[in-house]
C-alpha cells in the first residue's frame, strides 16, 4: 500500500499552542494511527502570533530584542527579525508583541483604553536598525484605535494624551488636530512599510474592527457602538488632514469623502483594531497576511508533494473565512488538487461555508462545553488524540 503523503501546516490554537507546537502535536498524533505515512510539519501564520517565528524558521537572520509600550502603557519585551538581502536590510516586526490581548490581565480588558502605541515603537527601532524596508504583521491585538498610539510613537506631532490613551476619545479629534500627518508621512517616505494582515475585514461597519472584534478585547455591545462611532469620526478627521497626500480614487472622482471610503473600506483596514488603516495613512502598502507567510515558506511546492494538507487553528468561526491560515491553505491546495482537513479547538462554521472555502471536513477538538474545557487544560493530550483519529480516516 502507498505512503501517504500528509503536509501538516496548521496555524497557533490562541495563546494554548505555538504553530510549531500545533504542527509537531498533530504529527505525533498522526503517526500513531498510521506509522507508515510522510508526515512533514510547516507552521504557517496570517500576520498574528507566530509571524516573526514562523519567518525566522523560513529565512533566518537575526532576532533582536527590544523593549516597547504595552497595550496599556507598562513595557512590554518584542522582538525583530532583520535579514539582510541583496536590495538592503528588511525587518520583520509582530503587533502582537506589544499590543497582543494576552498582555492585558482578563480583568482589565477595555479596547476604549489601550493604545497600539507600542506598535510604533517597533517601526522606530526597525528604522534605527538601519532598515529600509518594514513588514508589519497584524494580529491578535488588545486594541481598537484604528493606530492613533501608534501615530503618536512614530513620530506624529500632536498634543500630549491626545490619541494615545485608547480609541474611546477619538471621536472628538479633528482634522486641526492632525496637521502634522502630512510631515510624518513625509519621514517615514524613504521607508517601505508592508503590513500584512490576519483578516480582510474594513475598519467600519458590522464586519469592522469594532462591530466585529471588540467583544472579544473586552468590549460591552454599548462600548462596541462608540467605538464605531469614534474611530469613524477619528478616520474622517485623518483623511481631511491629509488630503492631497493621498493618492486620488478616478472611479470616485473628486469627492471630498472619497479617500475616507476608500481606506476605511480597503481590506485589512480593520486588522488589529483598525492598526491596518493607521499604517494606510503612513503609506504603508497592505497585503494578507497568510498569503505572504505561505510565499515565504514556500507552501505551494510542499503542496504539490502532498497527497493531503491537514491545516488548524484554535477556532474556526467566521473570521476564519476573511483571510487566515485555514481558507489560504485550502484555496492552494485546491488549485494543487489535493483535500484540506482542518484540525481546529472548536469548529463554528457550517458544512456549507466549509464547501465553499475549499475545506473539504473540519474536525474540533472539543465539541461539548466539557470537551472544550478538558482541550484548554491538556491541549497536547487532546490536540494528538483528535489527530490520530482523523488519520484512521484519512490515512488509507
Amino acid at each position: 500500500m502507498r505512503r501517504v503523503r500528509v503536509l501538516v501546516a496548521p496555524d497557533t490554537f490562541g495563546s494554548v499552542l505555538t504553530a510549531r507546537e500545533v504542527a509537531a502535536t498533530v504529527a505525533a498524533g498522526w503517526r500513531l494511527a498510521a506509522p507508515g505515512d510522510d508526515v512533514t510539519e510547516c507552521p504557517l501564520a496570517d500576520g498574528g502570533p507566530g509571524f516573526v517565528d514562523t519567518l525566522h524558521a523560513a529565512l533566518g537572520g537575526e532576532t533582536v530584542p527590544v523593549t516597547v509600550t504595552g497595550p496599556l502603557g507598562a513595557p512590554a519585551p518584542a522582538v525583530l527579525l532583520v535579514v539582510d538581502g541583496p536590495t538592503g536590510r528588511t525587518a520583520y516586526v509582530e503587533s502582537a508583541h506589544a499590543v497582543g490581548l494576552p498582555l492585558v490581565p482578563v480583568e482589565h480588558r477595555d479596547p476604549t483604553r489601550t493604545s497600539s502605541r507600542g506598535v510604533g515603537d517597533l517601526l522606530v527601532a526597525a528604522r534605527d536598525l538601519g532598515a529600509r524596508r518594514v513588514v508589519v504583521g497584524l494580529g491578535g491585538s488588545a486594541t481598537n484605535d484604528a493606530g492613533a498610539g501608534m501615530l503618536v510613537a512614530a513620530g506624529l506631532d500632536v498634543l500630549p494624551g491626545l490619541l494615545d490613551q485608547g480609541g474611546g476619545p477619538l471621536g472628538a479629534v479633528t482634522a486641526a488636530d492632525l496637521t502634522g500627518l502630512r510631515a510624518l508621512r513625509a519621514r517615514w517616505r524613504d521607508v517601505e512599510l508592508v503590513v500584512a494582515v490576519d483578516v480582510d475585514v474594513p475598519l467600519l461597519g458590522l464586519t469592522g474592527a469594532s462591530a466585529g472584534f471588540a467583544a472579544q478585547k473586552g468590549a460591552t455591545p454599548e462600548q462596541a457602538q462608540d467605538l464605531e462611532r469614534a474611530l469613524g469620526a477619528f478616520a474622517h478627521a485623518a483623511t481631511t488632514a491629509l488630503a492631497d497626500d493621498l493618492r486620488p480614487d478616478l472611479l470616485a472622482g473628486a469627492r471630498p469623502t472619497s479617500a475616507a471610503s476608500r481606506l476605511t473600506g480597503a481590506p485589512g483596514a480593520g486588522a488589529a483594531g483598525g492598526l491596518g488603516f493607521g499604517l494606510a495613512l503612513l503609506g504603508a502598502r497592505v497585503v494578507p497576511g497568510a498569503s505572504f507567510v505561505a510565499d515565504h515558506v514556500g507552501l505551494d511546492a510542499r503542496l504539490a508533494a502532498s497527497d493531503v494538507v491537514v491545516t488548524g487553528e484554535g477556532r474556526l468561526d467566521w473570521q476564519s473565512l476573511h483571510g487566515k491560515v485555514a481558507a489560504e491553505v485550502a484555496e492552494r491546495a485546491l488549485r494543487h488538487g489535493i483535500p484540506t482537513v482542518v484540525v481546529a479547538g472548536e469548529v463554528q462554521v457550517g458544512r456549507r461555508e466549509l464547501s465553499a472555502a475549499g475545506i473539504t471536513a473540519a474536525y474540533a477538538v472539543g465539541e461539548t462545553p466539557d470537551e472544550v474545557r478538558a482541550a484548554l487544560a491538556d491541549p497536547v493530550t487532546t490536540l494528538r488524540a483528535r489527530a490520530e483519529r482523523v488519520a484512521r480516516t484519512w490515512s488509507r
